[in-house]
């Protein structure tokens, strides 16, 4: 009888209490905080990544564009058919 006395209390004691309350705000308030700073960093890396690449290879290529010259080489090639 002793035996079962001792195992009972040690049972008890090993065993913390589960969270029954506000376990699913605990974990969306870590996950929300987790996505939003993953969101940020895709936002960074594609906006310096790809964006703003994009704006200088587009700025570089009308900086010295003529479209006068690019319609008169379209022209002597002969993709226009109704210009001669």
């Amino acid at each position: 009888m002793g035996t079962l006395l001792t195992f009972t209390t040690m049972s008890s004691g090993v065993l913390p209490k589960p969270q029954m309350r506000g376990l699913l705000a605990k974990r969306l308030r870590v996950h929300i905080v987790g996505a939003v700073i993953v969101a940020l960093g895709v936002a960074a890396s594609y906006k310096f990544g790809v964006a703003e690449r994009r704006k200088k290879a587009y700025a570089d290529f009308y900086r010295n564009y003529d479209s006068m010259k690019d319609f008169e080489e379209m022209r002597n090639a002969g993709i226009f058919q109704s210009v001669k």
